[in-house]
């Protein structure tokens, strides 16, 4: 993603909102553009409701979709709820955010200005969400999953759920985000707590399966150069379900088990003590128990 072009019909409100806090936002390295299919003039409601958060785009302008040209963009974002959106011609990534156009609601100005922050605060989520993302490598191949979960940090929860996943989220508002890996038969919702209590003690904790001891071992060195919370590290347990785990935990502090079932072979060699083995030298005092 080096190249992100948001749409709108007039190019006056969301879309110039949108790439005002896009280029804030975002890395430095990626260029963010606006445009409309029939653009009229950056409103001034936009200019005001992004300087109440330090951010000026008073030099923004509107700008047809003739104006840019195909082969820069990589990522369309349309921002149409009621209108027909505008067409793009490019084989870029495509997301719609559908966003109620904040200027055509009421008259009365303080209530005209209330949706145009409404808009922002709710596009300012959607785009911390997209820098977190952005922001992740590679995640780890999955072959099970389980999962219910409600958070305190949309945009740093979802940016973690991504690289465990290894996908991005099929959607997201200001509100949650849904994970859907069919191959795994997993429709997974992060939702935003509203300030209310965590519910820890009824969250056992994720898990996520791979193929094998070695799989288990590379997720840990994975998670170490991400800057991940390593709760336990790589080991064999041997008591209940054998297995090769290691433990993360989440931005919000839940528990998440990345672990592989052992191989009749592996099996054999079970400790008469049954004690924990292990995987990776030099992380035996890292965890006592």
């Amino acid at each position: 993603m080096k190249k992100i072009l948001f749409l709108c019909v007039a190019n006056s409100a969301r879309s110039q909102i949108a790439e005002g806090l896009a280029r804030h936002y975002l890395p430095k390295d990626i260029e963010v553009y606006s445009a409309g299919s029939a653009p009229s003039h950056l409103h001034p409601h936009a200019i005001t409701v992004m300087s109440e958060i330090g951010i000026d785009i008073s030099q923004q302008y509107a700008k047809s979709i003739d104006e840019i040209e195909d082969d820069r963009i990589d990522t369309i974002i349309t921002l149409c709820a009621e209108e027909i959106c505008p067409v793009f011609l490019s084989d870029g990534q495509r997301m719609h955010w559908p966003m109620s156009d904040p200027a055509a609601g009421s008259d009365l100005p303080d209530k005209m200005l209330e949706s145009f922050r409404e808009v922002r605060d709710q596009l300012l989520q959607r785009i911390l969400v997209l820098a977190e993302l952005i922001k992740m490598p590679v995640g780890i191949p999955s072959i099970e999953f389980h999962s219910s979960i409600r958070v305190t940090d949309l945009a740093k929860s979802t940016a973690f759920y991504s690289w465990l996943l290894n996908t991005w989220p099929k959607e997201w508002t200001h509100r949650y985000a849904t994970f859907i890996r069919p191959d795994l038969n997993l429709n997974m919702v992060l939702v935003v707590s509203d300030g209310k209590q965590l519910n820890h003690d009824t969250l056992y904790h994720l898990g996520i399966n791979v193929n094998n001891k070695q799989e288990v071992i590379e997720a840990f060195f994975k998670a170490k150069d991400t800057g991940l919370s390593v709760f336990k590290p790589p080991r064999t347990t041997w008591k209940g379900t054998p297995l090769h785990e290691l433990w993360l935990t989440d931005p919000d502090g839940n528990l998440i088990e990345i672990y592989a079932r052992l191989t009749p072979d592996e099996l054999q060699a079970k400790p008469q003590n049954e004690q924990p083995t292990f995987l990776v030298a030099g992380t035996e005092d890292s965890y006592a128990n």
